[in-house]
């Protein structure tokens, strides 16, 4: 398979990786784990165990994804962004024993398709990221993102929405409720705090 592993990868056998991926130096896939095909998985970067992730994902470096998470079809995951699986963390039990696998359960974060998570956010399980949404550079997000909306700050609060391209929306002033996409002029209506896009509402 057209599949590209550095030397110094480390890609546990279990794990499945899709044909045309890439996985650069120092990267750590875990058991279990599942890529898509046209995955890129940064240097230094870090897939926890059966972490599930789809098609044309971007994982750049020093990225890390704790199980269980899922990330949808070509999600953009920045530099150094954190996914986190443990609500409560501690080191050791109310006893003073070292915790172990078995002494906490895993909680996850769901990255839903084209999504992007800027470059040191952080997210807190668990919580899910709607579709492509944006998570600016920096922000702690710790609830669920509505599809398309935009997110900034300690803790992450919507600021916005942007649509398919990246780019922020601007709502028509002659349309309250109407946003329109600058670079493609895509239309969207927002409702209750929710966005749907006008061509996806026509399917």
């Amino acid at each position: 398979m057209n599949i590209r592993v550095l030397p110094t990868a480390q890609v546990d056998r279990s794990a499945e990786v899709g044909e045309g991926s890439s996985v650069w130096e120092l990267a750590q896939i875990r058991e279990g784990a599942r890529l898509g095909k046209g995955c890129v998985i940064g240097r230094g970067a870090y897939v926890g165990a059966g972490v599930r992730i789809g098609d044309n994902v971007k994982l750049q470096n020093f990225a890390l994804v704790y199980e269980p998470a899922v990330l949808g079809d070509g999600v953009f995951v920045g530099p150094a962004v954190v996914l986190t699986n443990d609500r409560n963390p501690r080191s050791v039990t109310p006893g003073g024993e070292l915790k172990h696998g078995g002494d906490w359960e895993a909680v996850g974060v769901e990255v839903a398709e084209g999504a992007s998570l800027g470059a040191r956010s952080v997210c807190v399980a668990p919580l899910r990221i709607g579709r492509w949404a944006m998570v600016a550079a920096g922000a702690v997000v710790t609830r669920d993102i509505p599809d398309f909306g935009l997110v900034a700050g300690v803790p992450a609060r919507r600021i916005g929405w942007v649509g398919r391209s990246g780019v922020r929306l601007v709502e028509r002033a002659d349309e309250p409720g109407v946003w329109e996409c600058p670079r493609t002029g895509t239309l969207h209506d927002e409702s209750g705090g929710v966005l749907v896009e006008r061509a996806a509402r026509a399917l």
